[in-house]
């Protein structure tokens, strides 16, 4: 598996961070229930070979060859997890190995024992979707093993990573904890507490204080920024990684990295709380950093493109960095589509849970499926009044609209009731 790697020649790294395999069976899983195509999992896929990273090395830049080896992209995908699985630590947890998701804590686990607990809800969640491709596929078997995985997994999240009023990040080789109270640096982390929510894992009462104390310690209304971690790393005598070669404030070192940013901001609107995820969109949303000469002389980037990071750190606090460059534009996207607006896809229906601003009277949107077009249109339902929907006139059941592509164009009113818009539209 490589990191990152370069086209067209395909030149990249090997490393052994712990959270690049996992990715594939979840964007598997994604496409499925968005398109309803499992026949993608049938198709031959091919393996890359490279040498395998020394004990005294943490990556190496190379060209890959191809293998001969081809098998279906099912069994790539059982792969994955089952070495995700494979990977588990002394507290049941997964290593966190030359870093996760966060591969600027590359030193956290390099001695491999080190746990993740970020990457305990990841892998949890992988899981989760993955054990109803599996059956649908009829392999009860692994869907089986997918299932125990994960509720042995969520007892030994809660079991240890619990802090008193949110999840710790991580434990290093030494048994020291990461982001906790017992830390000198680095004492909450926001991605452990905001996936937490999305995977569905954290028990929920913990899941909301957890994100409370989110909100109370990473979220900085006054700067118009959702910090990665605080307080940076800078003088601790844990040595997390290259992460402390920024600046206090900076890039992932305690500075708003957007991808966290926006998975906070998805994580509040899972739990409902409508109000707080549009407040923390306006924040992050790089028009409105954008939106006056003042702004954009603290801002310094395009305001029409999401920034991979905003700085936190004076004089520069605001200043937005890695424009053009990051995948967190997608995620934002999700966000705005599918957490709040509320539309989501799985296969030939449609969902409609929208988390509508109090102060909207509605909004309209128009969604192509193929060459059908269809215009809807969501309203606040009266006070008392329970959702519905209808589509060119007639009432369907429940918010939902079976699509069909008859190259017309079909128009769709839906009225939301206020239990749906407080119950929001998860990620």
């Amino acid at each position: 598996m490589l990191h990152w790697w370069h086209p067209p020649a395909d030149r990249g790294v090997r490393t052994r961070c712990s959270d690049d395999y996992l990715w594939l069976p979840l964007a598997v899983c994604r496409y499925i229930d968005s398109t309803g195509d499992a026949g993608v999992l049938e198709e031959p896929v091919a393996y890359i070979e490279g040498r395998a990273v020394n004990p005294d090395e943490e990556s190496y830049y190379d060209l890959p060859t191809r293998s001969a080896l081809r098998e279906t992209l099912y069994l790539h995908c059982t792969r994955s997890l089952r070495r995700g699985l494979d990977l588990l630590g002394a507290r049941g947890l997964p290593l966190i190995a030359t870093g996760d998701w966060n591969d600027g804590m590359n030193r956290v686990g390099e001695r491999g024992q080190g746990e993740s607990v970020w990457l305990g809800w990841f892998l949890f969640d992988a899981l989760t979707r993955f054990s109803s491709v599996a059956s649908g596929r009829g392999d009860a078997v692994f869907a089986a093993h997918c299932v125990d995985a994960a509720e042995t997994l969520r007892g030994n999240l809660e079991a240890h990573a619990w802090d008193g009023a949110w999840y710790r990040r991580a434990w290093f080789d030494n048994g020291a904890p990461l982001g906790s109270t017992q830390s000198d640096e680095c004492r909450i982390d926001s991605i452990a507490q905001s996936w937490s929510v999305l995977s569905g894992a954290g028990d929920p009462a913990r899941a909301r204080q957890a994100m409370a104390s989110l909100d109370q310690h990473l979220v900085k209304r006054d700067a118009g920024l959702i910090q990665l971690l605080d307080p940076p790393f800078d003088k601790t005598p844990q040595d997390p990684g290259y992460i402390r070669g920024y600046v206090p404030g900076v890039r992932e070192n305690g500075g708003q990295y957007t991808h966290a940013a926006i998975w906070a901001t998805m994580a509040f609107a899972k739990l409902g709380d409508t109000a707080r995820a549009w407040e923390l969109l306006r924040m992050i949303n790089p028009v409105n950093h954008g939106d006056s000469a003042e702004a954009i002389a603290i801002y310094k980037v395009e305001p029409y493109v999401v920034a991979a990071d905003v700085y936190a750190v004076a004089p520069h606090v605001g200043r937005g960095g890695w424009t053009w460059y990051t995948g967190s534009a997608g995620w934002m996207y999700r966000l705005m589509v599918e957490s709040l607006l509320g539309v989501r896809r799985e296969g030939s229906r449609l969902h409609l849970a929208p988390c509508l601003p109090s102060d909207w009277p509605g909004f309209v949107l128009r969604y192509r499926y193929h060459d059908t077009v269809y215009r809807i249109e969501v309203l606040h339902a009266g006070l008392g009044e329970a959702s519905r929907l209808s589509v060119d006139g007639v009432e369907q059941a429940g918010l939902v609209i079976a699509l069909r592509d008859d190259r017309g164009m079909h128009e769709v009113r839906a009225w939301v009731g206020a239990t749906d818009v407080d119950a929001g539209a998860g990620g």
